[in-house]
This record gives C-alpha cells, structure tokens and sequence, in this order.
C-alpha cells in the first residue's frame, strides 16, 4: 500500500460522484476483511450519526443504514470507496438498553480492531454539537491518543441548532473541552469537503 492509495478519492463528494459498497458485518476479528485499502474508522456514542456521516462523505441516502433508534449497529460494517479504502461503522457505546454482557461484547469488539488492525489509518470520532463532550468522548479520545491513533473529532447535526449564536457557544464548548473540532451536518453537507481533506491528508505506507 504505497503513499499515493488516496489518490482517486482526493476529490470531495460536492466534485464528484464517489463510488462506494457495503462489503460485509464482522461480529468477531476472523470476520474482518484482508488489509489490502487503508481504513477510515467512524467512532461515538449510539445515534450520534455515524452512519448519516458516511452517507452524507460518500453522497448516498442509505449506503449506510440509519435508525432513530439507538443501538442498531451491532458489529463492524465495511463499506469499500471508491476501490482505494474502507470506511469502517463501528458500534455505538453508551447505550443503556443493552445488557451489560452485550456491551462488554462490543467493547471488546472494537478494541481489538482498534488495537490490532493495521490497515486503520484515521478515526474519526462523532459528537452531536448539541450535547458536546460526554464523560465516554473524552475517554475514548484519550484512549486513542494513548494508543498514539490518528484522530479527527466531528461535530455532527449542526443543523439542529436554532441559531448562529448558539452555533458559537456550542463550538466554543467542545473546543475548550476537546481542542480542534470540525463542523458537519449530514443533512445540508455542511463540512463534507473539509472531512474529505482531512481524510486525503492520510497517507499509508507498504
């Protein structure tokens, strides 16, 4: 995998039509696909919008399947873009609904394909600009930052905030309690560009 693989996705979707298909759900690390493409993992709490974020990167309704009700992505979804990477839907944590053995399942789950997946290049971790930070947020990002990970932070459904104002006040909030944050809204493609070249910017090696 040498340093140009992101060179047919370095265009955003508002330039193009991106191609992309959904490969296969892994429940267990043998169900994983070989590591030929680099991997862009979509981390953050149940119903964040991490499956509304992939549809809205690769410019399809329902590549990704999207529910409002929490907790309906319950293994590792891979979804092959463009021929040149994987985005990679990962399950929710902090749903309440599941029993405590489920969520130690899923935990273990994403840690060991966050740990030992060597075709990972970037996550990407979603937070609802509503509600900011949560206590779990910041102790996955320091998690990876521990595990020396690449992370980019997004702050989904801009759109549902009533006004510029409190557009402001949310932004300051996540920045003063997370740094860096980028802005998106699935709905209106807020931001799609700017995610797109945060993810170009990642390059693999062999």
């Amino acid at each position: 995998m040498g340093a140009n693989s992101f060179q047919k996705i370095s265009r955003s979707p508002a330039a193009r039509r991106v191609v992309a298909e959904y490969v296969l759900s892994a429940s267990g690390p043998d169900q994983f696909p070989r590591e030929e493409y680099p991997e862009i993992a979509f981390l953050g709490r149940s119903n964040v919008g991490k499956s509304s974020l992939i549809n809205a990167l690769v410019g399809r309704k329902a590549l990704a399947f999207t529910s409002s009700k929490p907790g309906c992505t319950q293994s590792i979804n891979f979804y092959r873009v463009d021929g040149s990477c994987y985005f990679v839907d990962l399950p929710g944590y902090g749903y309440a609904r599941v029993s405590k053995e489920r969520a130690l399942e899923w935990k273990s789950l994403i840690e060991s394909y966050l740990l030992e997946r060597r075709a990972l290049k970037l996550s990407i971790l979603v937070l609802d600009a509503r509600r900011g930070w949560m206590d779990k947020d910041l102790d996955l990002r320091r998690w990876l930052e521990v595990h020396h990970k690449p992370i980019v932070v997004v702050a989904t459904k801009m759109d549902k905030l009533k006004n510029q104002s409190e557009m402001q006040r949310s932004l300051a909030a996540l920045r003063e309690s997370g740094g860096e944050v980028m802005l998106c809204s699935a709905a209106t493609g807020r931001g799609v560009r700017e995610i797109w070249q945060a993810i170009t910017k990642i390059r693999g090696n062999p």
